[in-house]
């Protein structure tokens, strides 16, 4: 039996994955700031539940300690923890932009590190990054979240060939506009009103996510994406979920910057 382990499990993409992966009879370390909120998923067969924040080194080396003692091996990781701050550059504390980088960019680093040596003994496994249609093309006032998804795209493709030759396989997964939280706990917007110059952008960006919110994929779409990228052979690095995910990837590759730019700055009625 294959074994997975999930970081931001709780909830959206993750939880769906867990329940994928269980419903086809893989095991499952559901990790999750607060196990407590681990909900149904506790009463799954072959679920384990247990606590892993991505910015506590602590309580990395617990989790996959933990999952290794119940189960014996990890054949797969999905680095799915993570959160979007948007806002002006300006508006953001020091605190809160090293916050953002730690949880997305540093975290994933870290719960990668602390299952290699697992992999690597046995020369086989699958590591899953979930990045973003914001880590191949950007929105107005995500500096710094982007800044996090562009840097899962490039660390996760260098990892690539750095792990590829022990037997270890990386994918990046790249969602479009899912029905998640992604607007309410994990996302964070930072708005200065002594900063007026911003408004009229914050007001044009409140446009666009409308309209790119208008339709979004469930979080199960995301999940048998997932699903393919652990299980498909082959040297394939990046998987597209989510059909605004593959529209507007498709558009980006095939303009210039001007004229890309131009369509979004269009559709923020400007």
């Amino acid at each position: 039996m294959q074994t997975i382990l999930i970081t931001g499990a709780s909830s959206g993409i993750g939880k769906a994955t867990a329940l994928r992966f269980q419903a086809e009879g893989w095991t499952v370390i559901a990790t999750m700031r607060d196990p407590s909120a681990g909900g149904d998923l506790a009463a799954r067969d072959n679920v384990h539940i247990t606590r892993l924040d991505v910015t506590d080194a602590g309580s990395i080396a617990a989790a996959v300690a933990d999952g290794l003692s119940r189960f014996g091996r990890i054949d797969a990781l999905l680095n799915n923890a993570g959160y979007g701050a948007y806002g002006p550059l300006k508006a953001f504390s020091a605190e809160r932009i090293r916050r953002q980088f730690d949880t997305n960019v540093i975290g994933l680093l870290e719960v990668t590190k602390a299952v290699l040596p697992h992999m690597r003994a046995n020369r086989s496994g699958t590591i899953v990054n979930i990045s973003s249609i914001g880590g191949q093309i950007t929105f107005p006032l995500g500096t710094l979240y982007h800044g996090t998804k562009f840097a899962v795209e490039g660390l996760s493709e260098a990892l690539h060939y750095e792990l590829e030759p022990l037997g270890i396989r990386v994918r990046i997964v790249e969602p479009g506009m899912i029905r998640t939280d992604f607007g309410g706990r994990s996302f964070d917007f930072a708005m200065d009103e002594t900063l007026p110059d911003y408004a009229p952008t914050a007001e044009a960006m409140g446009r666009l996510f409308g309209k790119l919110a208008a339709a979004p994929s469930e979080p199960e779409v995301v999940a048998e994406v997932i699903w393919q990228a652990v299980n498909e052979t082959g040297d394939r690095l990046r998987f597209r979920a989510g059909a605004d995910a593959q529209a507007l990837l498709e558009d980006r590759k095939a303009k210039d910057d001007a004229a890309f730019i131009g369509g979004i700055k269009d559709m923020m009625g400007r």
